[in-house]
């Protein structure tokens, strides 16, 4: 059986990014994967407007999609990679998050939300995996969010993360070159995609590096402190990324480590049963809004006054 898996870069042409992309690539072709590479400063993206026209549809049981869909590229290119078996995602990092040509493809991925339209019926369920690079040019510190801010894409359009790559201090153009070991991590990095799509869904896992990361979950390491939730669900810490609720606990050694608590993955983001419990949310904090003649009424009327509010601009 050949299996499809697509890249998709948003760095310099041949620079660092696209090379460790072709690398895992090389590896997943060579394993016998029909492969599809594209890199998003080819394509003409423009940004979400914000406009909930997709998300107020799906509301209703219908897919409406983007109203946006032919005034750009963004279709085409989610036509062919949500038929992909993998995707594997190749990014380089600015000011500590993931380059914004990337952000901007990926934030007009809210009409694709695969668990909205799998719910209503509008699409069938198909099980992907990803594999995520993000490439700088210091060390972690200066990457902060940037492995973080891809993973917060993925849900989406529901692929399951099996390996991440952060590929730091290579700031110069296609300077990975000459690290080896990183070279090398990148080819095995397609060995991981291949070896999780010829892997049953169910039984699918992390296959990167094991103690990667503060959560267990998701391996991210990016911790908040836990607040009180809508529906009063509480966890002392939480994982910014996937969700997963627990606490700090000091091992026998005296490092601390992430602990996910007995309920602490109900609202597992990873999941499509965790990402609907979101769907409750946006129901109830929407509150009837857009349904309710009196509430429209009242914000058109205070709504005048910013409106009609005018400063000087540049």
């Amino acid at each position: 059986m050949s299996y499809k898996v697509m890249g998709i870069t948003a760095g310099r042409k041949n620079g660092n990014s696209e090379i460790l992309l072709k690398e895992a690539l090389m590896e997943c072709e060579k394993q016998g994967a029909d492969v599809t590479m594209i890199n998003l400063r080819d394509y003409h993206i423009i940004d979400c407007t914000g406009c909930t026209s997709c998300t107020k549809a799906m509301s209703e049981g219908k897919n409406a999609g983007c109203v946006l869909d032919e005034k750009d590229d963004k279709k085409k290119i989610m036509d062919v990679m949500l038929n992909q078996d993998a995707v594997i995602f190749s990014v380089p990092t600015y000011d500590l998050m993931p380059a914004s040509v990337y952000l901007t493809f990926a934030h007009r991925s809210l009409s694709y939300e695969t668990s909205f339209l799998e719910s209503i019926g509008a699409i069938e369920h198909r099980d992907r995996v990803a594999g995520l690079i993000s490439v700088g040019g210091s060390t972690r510190a200066w990457q902060s969010m940037a492995l973080e801010g891809l993973q917060a894409t993925m849900f989406t359009t529901d692929m399951k993360v099996v390996d991440m790559i952060l590929a730091t201090r290579v700031p110069g153009n296609a300077q990975c070159l000459l690290n080896d070991e990183l070279m090398e991590r990148a080819r095995q990095m397609g060995e991981h995609i291949m070896e999780a799509v010829r892997t049953p869904a169910e039984e699918r896992k992390w296959l990167g590096e094991e103690d990667m990361g503060w959560c267990p979950n998701c391996h991210s390491n990016a911790l908040v402190l836990g607040e009180k939730q809508w529906d009063g669900v509480y966890y002392p810490v939480e994982c910014q990324v996937c969700g997963a609720g627990g606490n700090l606990v000091q091992t026998e050694d005296g490092k601390w480590k992430f602990v996910i608590q007995e309920d602490g993955l109900l609202k597992d983001r990873t999941t499509v049963a965790g990402r609907a419990k979101h769907l409750e949310e946006i129901a109830h904090t929407q509150g009837g809004f857009f349904g309710d003649p009196e509430k429209l009424a009242l914000v058109r009327e205070r709504k005048m006054k910013y409106v009609n509010k005018q400063f000087k601009t540049v």
